[in-house]
């Protein structure tokens, strides 16, 4: 297991890991099932939030049950800060009619946008999206997070959608700039995920283009 408190993803003397570019504590969004799940796929979860917390990243969900919520208990017990972002306009509507759960966020956002309108809030408020198991929901916010560019890890072994994945991203055949790493260890997929983007040729295409990655242009005419 990883150390987070030395090397290259050792957090920072106010405990956040800060994104190279806007100084913003990095932010990982955590998608997955909101259904039951295997007690095998509950404990990779909470391992999962933990190593989010200690490396002193901002977790954020869509505020629902099941295996995001599992990753949000780890890391508020490991002392990381939690944002949900909820398909409800109130609080009444979020615990009465959508069933999830309120009093483990830090941040609790009221979109009213639905379950598929949250979804991309979801996604264009995450630095990284991590995709655990998950059904056609999950599968959705994937393809609006490859859509966008954006750097995804993929818990490999946690079922739903993520036994699918190698093979429907090899067949679309487009290139968004997205790049998608797949782990069935949790520390080591979040500090593979942290290294990509905190290093400095990597940018993500939603960022502007002062961000992005400076490259040299050959000048021929300058070398005769």
């Amino acid at each position: 297991m990883s150390n987070p408190s030395s090397g290259p993803h050792a957090i920072t003397a106010t405990g956040a890991r800060r994104d190279p570019f806007t100084g913003a504590q990095i932010r990982i969004g955590v998608m997955g099932s909101a259904g039951d799940m295997e007690p095998a796929v509950a404990e990779v979860c909470r391992r999962l939030g933990g190593a989010i917390a200690r490396r002193g990243i901002c977790l954020l969900t869509g505020a629902c049950p099941g295996a995001p919520h599992a990753v949000v208990l780890a890391a508020k017990a490991a002392g990381g800060h939690v944002v949900g972002i909820s398909p409800a306009t109130s609080l009444k509507e979020h615990i009465e009619v959508y069933r999830s759960p309120y009093r483990e966020y830090d941040v609790l956002l009221f979109t009213g946008l639905g379950l598929m309108g949250r979804e991309l809030i979801n996604i264009y408020s995450s630095d990284i999206v991590i995709v655990v198991s998950g059904r056609s929901g999950t599968l959705g916010e994937f393809a609006i997070a490859y859509e966008q560019g954006k750097l995804i890890g993929v818990l490999a072994g946690t079922g739903g959608i993520t036994t699918a994945l190698p093979a429907l991203e090899a067949s679309f055949n487009k290139r968004t700039g997205s790049e998608v790493l797949y782990d069935a260890d949790p520390d080591v997929l979040v500090d593979r995920l942290l290294t990509r983007f905190t290093s400095p040729g990597y940018a993500c295409p939603c960022y502007p283009a002062a961000a992005l990655p400076k490259i040299e242009v050959r000048d021929p005419a300058r070398e005769l």
